[in-house]
């Protein structure tokens, strides 16, 4: 007479499965905010480097030119788009299409992917018109996404607070002098903003409802310093 094999089949419960579908849901809701804060720090640290090497080639630009800073206020109106084609804040034109150009072109930086920060590249902000600014016609050409308020107006003469074809010192004194209440009082190079990420403040009335309180990196922005250093500023004007 042979022997029967009994098979014993291992399920959850309805009860085992929901707990364990419970605790994924918890760890999920744990883990991925702290995904999302170590991508976004990254970005930001790449967003720095990027501004590191373009302070590099301005700093070699001033070396070959007697640390006399460029005069191109002729490309603020003839690159694709001109001078300020918009109507709300900011009310300059701070984009930086024309040191993209010239450092490009002399080979000062070659690369241009320098220009844009990752975290503008793969956001709708990217798009907008007061930050993207490409140096030629097509949709391949190379675009600017950061912003050089000191080079943001092509007026003739050049305001205190603008910095065409002055010596760093020279610049810093001037906009003392200038009384800019958006550009403080520097007290030399270290306190002087070159290059910042877009940003705009929820406090201006005339910035579009659509880009009110938005910044590239949330809740402040990376800004490069004549010195050459590099550093994150939070704004309580922006979104956390």
């Amino acid at each position: 007479m042979g022997h029967r094999t009994r098979t014993f089949t291992v399920a959850f419960t309805l009860i085992e499965l929901l707990v364990v579908i419970t605790i994924i849901a918890i760890l999920a809701g744990i883990l991925f905010p702290v995904f999302a804060r170590a991508k976004e720090a990254a970005k930001k640290t790449s967003c720095l480097s990027n501004m590191r090497q373009i302070g590099l080639a301005f700093t070699l630009y001033l070396n070959d030119y007697d640390d006399v800073m460029p005069d191109r206020r002729d490309l603020k109106s003839s690159l694709p788009g001109g001078y300020r084609p918009w109507t709300s804040w900011p009310p300059s034109d701070p984009r930086a299409g024309w040191a993209l150009f010239l450092l490009s072109d002399q080979g000062y930086l070659a690369d241009t992917r320098p220009w844009s920060c990752p975290s503008v590249e793969s956001s709708s902000m990217g798009r907008a018109i007061q930050v993207a600014q490409p140096i030629a016609l097509g949709k391949d050409a190379p675009m600017s996404r950061y912003w050089m308020w000191r080079f943001d107006r092509p007026d003739d003469p050049v305001p205190f607070d603008d910095f065409w074809g002055k010596t760093p010192d020279q610049a810093v004194l001037d906009l003392d002098s200038g009384n800019n209440p958006q550009a403080g009082q520097p007290q030399g190079t270290a306190d002087t903003e070159l290059l910042v990420d877009p940003y705009f403040p929820r406090s201006i009335p005339s910035v579009a409802a659509k880009l009110k309180g938005v910044s590239v990196h949330m809740g402040g922005r990376n800004r490069l310093f004549l010195d050459l250093h590099v550093h994150y500023v939070r704004d309580i004007r922006l979104n956390p």
